[in-house]
């Protein structure tokens, strides 16, 4: 398989092309995520509902990011928005459905598990709360103040223990309040999330997978659902073994982006991987419909297919 290219940077990083025509990875050039325009509605949603509440329009932020998670409901960002935009609506219950749920389908969004102890303590669930907080402790004492989200781990254990205390302080005829937090790291800008991305394609160059999801998942703060951070969370995740959350990823891509190339092309060579020759070639029909004279991406699916195996490198 081709290796992916990452065009050289010049002048400002935010305003160098890195993305294959079709999106992540697929063959050619295009723009960084600010830039592409893609044909779906996902990403904008996510942007106007973080643009809505940066303004404090906490309705038009629900519709907003309710919009988006209607076309990809398993994106953990989207998810955490939706709740905090609950939150401003002063809808707790509502809100804590959705810190949950983002906390559940990224264990790694310390600000979901921040913001669900912290929502339980303000609606009296004290045992809840405390759970929440067992995790996040658990989290910080095997992070030993050294891994990249340790201040992140602190400053949830803060909150909730501040929650928890204000809920005795209550019980016992003290007056206060708090308000749950929301990250403002969520709040990213377009130049933010575009450094990211550009970041974790020079990852996934040097084959450092990892590092790379870490990036992308941080360009989602800025983007949402972009098809093209999608799929390449779907090839990281894919080249460490992982298919099951890459076809998740990949069809997450092409829910957002139905004539997406780069994800019609990585999800039929994962077909290929699962020995699903029949699938893959569902998938190069795709291709071959939307590319009537030719293109890269369905040359590289048709070569896996032929192959039958999986080549050895990118």
């Amino acid at each position: 398989m081709r290796s992916l290219q990452l065009v050289a940077i010049v002048g400002t990083m935010l305003t160098a092309p890195a993305l294959a025509a079709g999106g992540g990875g697929g063959g050619g050039i295009s723009q960084a995520p600010s830039a592409s325009a893609p044909a779906y509605d996902a990403a904008a949603e996510y942007r106007a509902g973080v643009e809505a509440l940066e303004a404090k329009n906490f309705k038009a932020a629900k519709t907003a990011f309710d919009h988006a998670l209607s076309v990809v409901p398993r994106n953990a960002s989207a998810q955490y928005m939706a709740g905090v935009a609950r939150t401003g609506l002063g809808d707790l219950k509502g809100a804590r459905r959705f810190y949950a749920k983002a906390a559940k389908l990224d264990e790694n969004m310390i600000a979901a598990w921040r913001d669900l102890g912290v929502t339980d303590g303000q609606l009296g669930e004290k045992a809840k709360a405390q759970e929440t907080l067992a995790v996040i402790q658990t989290r910080r004492s095997a992070c030993a103040e050294t891994c990249p989200q340790a201040a992140d781990l602190k400053a949830a254990e803060d909150a909730v223990v501040a929650a928890l205390t204000n809920v005795q302080a209550e019980a016992a005829g003290s007056s206060s309040s708090m308000a749950a937090p929301t990250d403002t790291l969520l709040f990213a800008s377009a130049a933010f999330g575009d450094s990211q991305y550009l970041a974790a394609v020079a990852l996934i160059n040097e084959r450092k997978y990892e590092q790379a999801i870490d990036a992308l998942k941080a360009a989602q703060r800025a983007f949402g659902a972009h098809p093209d951070i999608l799929t390449y969370l779907g090839f990281a995740n894919r080249k460490l073994g992982r298919f099951e959350v890459a076809e998740g990823y990949y069809r997450a891509a092409l829910a957002a982006a139905p004539g997406h190339r780069g994800a019609t092309e990585y999800f039929g060579e994962l077909m290929v991987e699962q020995k699903d020759i029949t699938g893959a070639r569902r998938m190069l029909a795709k291709l071959d419909a939307q590319c009537r004279f030719g293109c890269t991406e369905a040359e590289e699916l048709r070569a896996w297919i032929v192959a039958g195996r999986s080549p050895h490198s990118l």
